[in-house]
């Protein structure tokens, strides 16, 4: 049953992004998408949403319910791979995008589903959606 709510989900997002073109982007098996887009994804069942930005980054702002996995640390991939399960999709974002990209990659080839937020935080903010400071934790 988790199976298919699981294979459910990533035809919603692949048809989301066949339909929408402007709102998301699929690079090979990585799907970019909006911080609407985003938000919808944070609220279904069974995500992990992770942070790659660097943990002074994280601490200054970051979407509540995140866990920070930094992307610029020498052991990326180790904590990846004892934090996150391959059995439920991780979201990932950073401060623009790129960064949660190459993130998106490296999980992708680890047999991780992904998706990432296009555009970042900063997009994330600029549309007005809420983020959280290590003072309010």
């Amino acid at each position: 049953m988790l199976k298919i709510i699981k294979f459910a989900i990533y035809i919603i997002v692949m048809t989301t992004c066949a339909m929408q073109t402007s709102s998301c982007t699929h690079n090979d098996n990585i799907v970019s998408v909006s911080a609407p887009e985003f938000e919808k994804e944070i609220k279904s069942d069974s995500v992990q949403l992770v942070d790659v930005r660097t943990p002074q980054e994280y601490a200054e702002g970051h979407i509540d319910g995140a866990l920070n996995i930094n992307m610029q640390s020498d052991d990326f991939k180790d904590m990846a791979q004892r934090n996150l399960s391959k059995d439920s999709t991780v979201l990932v974002y950073c401060r623009s995008g790129r960064r949660s990209l190459d993130a998106a990659e490296i999980l992708t080839s680890l047999g991780y589903k992904v998706v990432n937020l296009k555009g970042g935080i900063i997009e994330w903010k600029e549309v007005g959606l809420p983020v959280v400071s290590e003072q309010e934790n």
